[in-house]
Formats: C-alpha cells, sequence, structure tokens
C-alpha cells in the first residue's frame, strides 16, 4: 500500500537523544524552580500546575511541593503532561534568547524536506508537548521548519505505546491507517502503530536491536517509500 502521509517520532529519530537529555532536560530543571515561582499565576502554567496536582492527586499542593514534583519527575524521566507543558514554556525562552537551537540529524532535515516537496503530508508524534516540538523546528540547525508538518501530537492524544493513540491519530488525519508510515527507534511505539495498522519503520543509529519485528533502517535515506 502507497505511504501517504509520515508520522515521525522525535527522540532517537529526527534528534540526537543526547540534545534532549543534556541540553533540553537540564535547561529545564534549572530554570523550572524560577520560571514556576515567577509565573504560577499565569494562565497557562495555572494550568499546567492543575494538572500536575491531578497528577499527583494532592488538590491542595502548593507551588513549592508542585515544583519539587517536577524535578522528581525530570530526573525519573516521567511522561506526564503537566510536565511537558512547564518544559515547553521555559524553553521558548531558551530558544528566543538563542541558549541553543534545535537539533536535527542532517539527513532527518534533507529527507523530510524531500518528502514535502513529493506532497507527503508530514506529522510529528512525540512525548513532548506540541508546543515543544514546535520550538524543536521552529529554531532548528536549519532555520524554520515547522512549514513541512501538517500537524503535530503529543501524549495529550495518548500514550505512544497504545494502539488507541495511533487509531486516533490515523482518524485525525483521515487516512487509513496503512497509508501511514511511523518511523520511530522504540519498539513498542512501533508495535503499537502496526497494531492499529500503520506500516513501520525502525530507524536505529547505534547498535541494531535483537528481534525489532519491524524494517530496520540506520538512516533516513534507507527508508524505502
Amino acid at each position: 500500500m502507497a505511504v501517504k502521509a509520515i508520522l515521525t517520532d522525535i527522540e532517537g529519530t529526527t534528534t540526537d537523544i543526547n540534545f534532549v537529555h543534556k541540553v533540553l532536560f537540564p535547561y529545564a530543571a534549572k530554570h523550572l524552580p524560577d520560571f514556576v515561582s515567577a509565573n504560577a499565576d499565569q494562565p497557562a502554567v495555572a494550568v499546567a500546575l492543575d494538572s500536575a496536582r491531578e497528577e499527583l492527586n494532592e488538590p491542595g499542593a502548593d507551588v513549592e511541593r508542585l515544583i519539587s514534583a517536577c524535578l522528581e519527575w525530570i530526573e525519573q524521566d516521567k511522561k506526564v503532561t503537566a510536565l511537558k507543558t512547564l518544559q515547553g514554556l521555559i524553553w521558548v525562552e531558551g530558544y528566543q534568547h538563542g541558549d541553543f537551537t534545535g537539533h536535527l540529524y542532517a539527513d532527518a532535515i534533507t529527507y523530510l524536506q524531500g518528502w514535502h516537496e513529493q506532497g507527503l503530508q508530514l506529522y510529528v508524534f512525540s512525548s513532548g508537548s506540541v508546543k515543544a516540538q514546535k520550538l524543536l523546528f521552529g529554531y532548528s540547525d536549519a532555520g524554520d521548519l515547522t512549514g513541512l508538518f501538517s500537524g503535530y501530537f503529543d501524549t495529550t492524544t495518548g500514550h505512544k505505546r497504545e494502539v488507541e493513540s495511533y487509531v486516533k491519530i490515523a482518524e485525525e488525519i483521515g487516512l487509513p491507517a496503512v497509508e501511514i508510515l511511523f518511523l520511530s527507534d522504540v519498539k513498542e511505539e512501533l508495535d503499537a502503530a502496526a497494531g492499529a495498522g500503520m506500516q513501520t519503520v525502525m530507524l536505529v543509529r547505534d547498535e541494531e536491536p535483537d528481534e525489532p519485528g519491524h524494517t530496520v533502517v540506520g538512516a533516513f535515506d534507507e527508508i524505502d517509500i
């Protein structure tokens, strides 16, 4: 079945995982206490803090407790939507101040641009918030690439290892799942996408995994559309 849309993961797929874990996460952790303390009454931050209270099941948690919880979630690399929202807001300032640019592999840039020119619809599905996704591509090493994408999905759609998330994405894209190709470096995510009927490719830039169960490539130029 011909591919009409490509859904791509970010971390480890278009972007070196070290950029996320050694640049973005430490930056958010360093600035989160002061940012939240100074902006707790701002609407977007207030909503995220209420979501964090729900996650903790502590409706009366004060700002200091929420800051402490967020820092713990960062250390544990937990995929908590409230944290992802706050990180995205903090990264806005980092990108705008030029503290860093969004890392993308050179082959990812070339092929995403090429597929877009060919008329393929491009989408992103990442555990990072949609805001964070748009920042990474908007302030990328190659400039603003947000125009390449037709849509973005994050954990508000569902978890990346659950079949239902990919069913929802296919419905929102408006194509049969079999016409959508999902790219990721995580087997469990690819399993879920395949379970929804999507085509899959595992992009592994380092050591090839044992029994991946999916087509495996080492770079974007090996992907056969």
